[in-house]
């Protein structure tokens, strides 16, 4: 079940800027998409964007994270890496500290750092309540999450230790 994370846990973006999470939430909200470090992650790269574009301008800063390395992070997410505020969570400390047990996984995090919502696995359904939360609370657009050639929905995988 997903929990508040550690505020002090250091987390480091794909280009290499390391912070603490408060850091990072220390002007937005963050809308984190946490995607699966193996090649079904790539999948959902058509869904971030879509979000992305509309939640882009917003007062949430939408993070896209991989429990992996630079490089598969790179292979997952391809050149969407360099249009996205991308975190590597190599040791998955994050994944861990907020609880998640399964990818991919949507969540809403204050400027306090303390989770607002959250789903785990792939449902467009559940995905888009998280979403439609996200834009009431930020008083913006609301994305349409589903897409035609979308995964199917699946339970997601499970977070490895």
């Amino acid at each position: 079940m997903a929990k508040n994370p550690d505020p002090l846990l250091a987390i480091t973006s794909y280009a290499g800027v390391t912070r603490t999470l408060d850091d990072w939430a220390t002007v937005f909200n963050i809308m984190l998409i946490v995607l699966p470090d193996r090649p079904e992650g790539a999948a959902f790269v058509p869904v971030v964007d879509r979000i992305f574009t509309t939640f882009g301008d917003s007062d949430v800063r939408t993070v896209v994270c991989v429990p992996s390395t630079k490089t598969i992070t790179k292979r997952i997410l391809g050149d969407a890496v360099d249009r996205w505020l991308t975190w590597c969570d190599t040791d998955r400390a994050l994944i861990d500290s907020l609880g998640l047990e399964r990818l991919p996984a949507l969540l809403m995090l204050r400027q306090d750092t303390s989770l607002v919502t959250a789903t785990q696995g792939w449902s467009p359904t559940e995905w888009q309540k998280v979403v439609n939360e996200i834009a009431r609370k930020e008083h913006w657009s609301t994305p349409i999450v589903t897409g035609r050639g979308d995964p199917a929905p699946t339970p997601g995988w499970p977070v490895a230790s």
